[in-house]
C-alpha cells in the first residue's frame, strides 16, 4: 500500500512539474508553481519528512509565487510608464 501511495504521489509531481513547464503565461505560471509546492509538501510528507514538507509548504507554495508575481507586477508597471 505504501508503494502506490508513494507512486502516486511520485507521478503527480511529475504531471505537476510538466504543466510548470508547459504553462506560457508567467503569471498563471506562478499559480500552477504554488500547486507544484503544494504537491511537493504532499509527496515529502509521504517520504516521511515533515520538516522537508512544512518548509516546501511555506516557501514553494506562498513565498516563490508571491516574489514572481510581484516582480511581473512590478516589470509590467515598469514598462507602461515607458510608454
Amino acid at each position: 500500500m505504501a508503494d502506490a501511495v508513494l507512486i502516486v504521489a511520485l507521478a503527480l509531481a511529475v504531471v505537476m512539474a510538466t504543466a510548470v513547464v508547459l504553462t506560457r503565461d508567467p503569471a498563471r505560471q506562478a499559480i500552477v508553481l504554488s500547486a507544484y509546492g503544494v504537491t511537493l509538501g504532499i509527496l515529502f510528507l509521504v517520504l516521511q519528512a515533515p520538516d522537508v514538507a512544512l518548509s516546501q509548504i511555506a516557501v514553494g507554495t506562498v513565498v516563490v509565487p508571491l516574489v514572481v508575481i510581484l516582480a511581473i507586477h512590478a516589470i509590467r508597471r515598469q514598462h507602461g510608464e515607458r510608454r
